[in-house]
């Protein structure tokens, strides 16, 4: 099988939810494309729900006063989407400094706490996992030959959360080398904080104008040029080493072998970019999708279709699925539009929305 299929997939997967301070809508569709490697993030704990290759999580309740959404865009496989969709906002959580109220800091160390929970011998057992590789029925991986401990499920959280290098054949793996890209949104009271790392965007619609809430990190950016250059790395093409389009990306551990060098300072690095803005009564929603929808709209074109669309429709998968077929290619001859594509709207409910229902 090709690249692309000689016709598009146009199925979606979508799912709505909300709470007294917000509600979204989503939406995922394989397009053109052979496989689907986007997976989407919302709250699956204790364990994660697959719907074909998609695996959706969106959080509108991580705690009680805070809401979590995420997009992963895999490359190579769709495996560390998978994994990032599964464990990443339960790291934000676990971080001893969210307890601090310190947002930022433990956005930025789960995105690391994502490349050093891979590693190693339970990383490589998960990852397996993950990819379809065990057999549920004997309860090992396949071609696995090591007796591992079982894996079962009502483990204690402390036992659940530790990472350790275990030892057997696996316990030197240095991590996967396929890659996600994964931008998250942080909602608490009226604080949004982004974070990101790749190519798949947020963006804040504000009184109808787009505001860029994360950067594409893209090889031939100066910054990232510097970082890849000084690490021993190139760009041929517009591709780090001649092979991948992304500068930053969780995964892709061929790049992240420099054992001098910290885990910012790699050729490519999982280091998120994190943005943060204080909500006014202007705001909107916010949009996160994946780079097939940006390599087809702009940002302001696609908060121009959600605005003009959001009032017509009582759901907000309903406008995702529809700005989806949009964007989707007639034909695979452009390229663009011929990706696979995951959106997430999150509008925020104003105060005097919220005010006007405590009082009815």
């Amino acid at each position: 099988m090709g690249l692309y299929l000689s016709s598009p997939k146009t199925d979606k997967f979508s799912e709505d939810g909300e709470n007294d301070r917000v509600r979204y809508g989503l939406s995922s569709m394989q397009g053109w494309r052979a496989s689907m490697e986007d997976a989407v993030s919302d709250h699956l704990a204790p364990s994660c729900a697959f719907v074909s290759c998609i695996c959706h999580a969106a959080i509108p309740d991580l705690d009680s006063c805070t809401s979590f959404f995420g997009v992963y865009d895999g490359h190579g496989g769709k495996v560390v989407a998978k994994f990032c969709a599964k464990y990443l906002h339960t790291q934000v959580v676990k971080n001893e400094v969210y307890a601090k109220g310190e947002l930022c800091e433990s956005l930025q160390r789960a995105f690391f706490r994502m490349d050093e929970m891979m590693r190693g011998q339970r990383g490589w057992r998960e990852l397996a996992i993950l990819g379809d590789k065990f057999n549920r029925f004997t309860g090992y991986l396949e071609g696995f030959i090591w007796s591992s401990p079982k894996h079962t499920e009502g483990k204690d959280e402390k036992q659940e959360d530790n990472w350790a290098f275990e030892p057997g054949p696996h316990a030197d793996f240095s991590g996967p080398s396929s890659g996600s890209t994964a931008c998250v949104a942080l909602i608490r009271d009226s604080k949004l904080i982004v974070a990101n790392a790749g190519d798949s965007r947020c963006v804040l619609a504000r009184k109808g104008q787009a505001i860029e809430m994360s950067q594409d990190h893209k090889p031939e950016l100066e910054n990232e040029r510097e970082r890849i250059l000084r690490a021993g790395g190139f760009i041929h093409a517009g591709r780090v080493n001649g092979s991948l389009n992304l500068a930053r990306a969780i995964g892709d551990m061929e790049f992240k072998q420099n054992k001098f060098l910290s885990a910012d300072k790699q050729i490519v690095t999982a280091d998120p970019d994190i943005n943060n803005v204080d909500l006014c009564e202007d705001d909107e929603f916010i949009v996160l999708a994946c780079d097939g929808v940006w390599d087809v709209m702009t940002s302001q074109q696609v908060v121009d279709f959600v605005r003009e669309n959001i009032n017509n429709e009582a759901k907000l998968s309903t406008v995702c699925e529809k700005l989806l077929s949009k964007c989707l290619a007639p034909s695979t001859t452009l390229g663009e539009g011929c990706d696979n594509m995951t959106i997430i709207i999150v509008q925020f409910r104003k105060k005097s929305q919220i005010e006007g229902n405590v009082s009815t």
